[in-house]
């Protein structure tokens, strides 16, 4: 029978390693002087969008990072942090925590990982302030649009100028 204690650490630590597998990525947070209220705000928040705030032992997010070959994200992890793993869109995620971050000038953000790519504050900050998906899908339609209604309106025309210069032609000789 194993100690509680080694079932917590083995717990934690898969689902850890659960969270990385089916998310794109993670942001590193500091919440030291953060109350739990708030904290259960930004929770809820968070899960809005698709991204979970997880709190575990350092020393158990340590191994399981060098475990899984992170090593870069190690020094982020001191005193008491939180890993917040998105599944769907990082820019949802990041403009939650800078949001909440103004809010509470407790919570830092350490640093985090997109896919391969380990992610600084700047970098956080940077994408907190990109549009979503969705509006970056309509920018695209929208440009794709543009130029294939013009063409359609230039070949309407066109079509517009051969009818009335066959109608002249008729018209010319029935006289």
């Amino acid at each position: 029978m194993k100690k509680i204690g080694q079932l917590v650490k083995e717990t934690s630590g898969s689902r850890i390693k659960e969270n990385f597998k089916v998310s794109q990525g993670l942001i590193i947070v500091k919440y030291s002087g953060v109350s739990s209220p708030d904290m259960s705000i930004l929770r809820k928040t968070l899960k809005g969008s698709g991204a979970d705030l997880f709190v575990v032992k350092n020393s158990i997010a340590r191994r399981v990072m060098k475990e899984m070959g992170i090593e870069g994200l190690i020094p982020s992890i001191q005193s008491p942090c939180g890993m917040i793993f998105f599944k769907d869109e990082p820019v949802d995620a990041s403009r939650i925590l800078c949001a909440f971050r103004k809010e509470h000038d407790k919570l830092v953000l350490e640093g985090g990982l997109l896919q391969d790519k380990l992610l600084s504050l700047k970098d956080i900050e940077t994408m907190s302030t990109l549009p979503s998906k969705d509006i970056l899908r309509g920018k695209v339609v929208v440009a794709l649009n543009g130029p294939i209604a013009k063409f359609v309106v230039v070949l309407n025309g066109t079509l517009k100028k051969i009818v009335v210069c066959l109608d002249q032609i008729r018209q010319s000789k029935s006289k």
